[in-house]
């Protein structure tokens, strides 16, 4: 895999664009959820892009690899967040959808990754 800036990397833009849109929607929960769902929703999504942009500066594809299923390992909990912000009604259920998506879309494209990672080591 040829060296460049964790910028160029497909997944790391669209982890990035799924990390905006959750900070844009949460800002509309409600104030009691600051510290509550808001708070866990946000930490988990920007450990997905800081995950994967922090395996990049690592020199060793096995170093990168750990960083890329971190990364993949906060997408579960971010999906389990919005499926509970959408029953809670804090996101309507078309955000609710096109969010879980979107978090379900990077995860594919981190299970290819890992895989090519895999591959490459065997």
């Amino acid at each position: 895999m040829p060296s460049s800036s964790f910028r160029d990397l497909h997944v790391w833009q669209d982890a990035m664009k799924l990390t905006t849109e959750v900070y844009r929607r949460t800002a509309n929960f409600p104030r009691h959820e600051l510290y509550g769902l808001t708070n866990q929703m946000r930490r988990a999504a920007v450990s997905v892009p800081s995950n994967i942009a922090e395996g990049k500066g690592h020199r060793s594809d096995r170093e990168f690899t750990n960083f890329l299923l971190h990364a993949r390992g906060f997408l579960p909990e971010l999906e389990t967040q919005l499926l509970i912000a959408t029953d809670l009604q804090y996101l309507k259920q078309d955000e609710g959808r096109q969010m879980f998506a979107a978090a379900e879309a990077v995860c594919r494209q981190l299970n290819g990754l890992i895989k090519a990672f895999d591959e490459k080591a065997a």
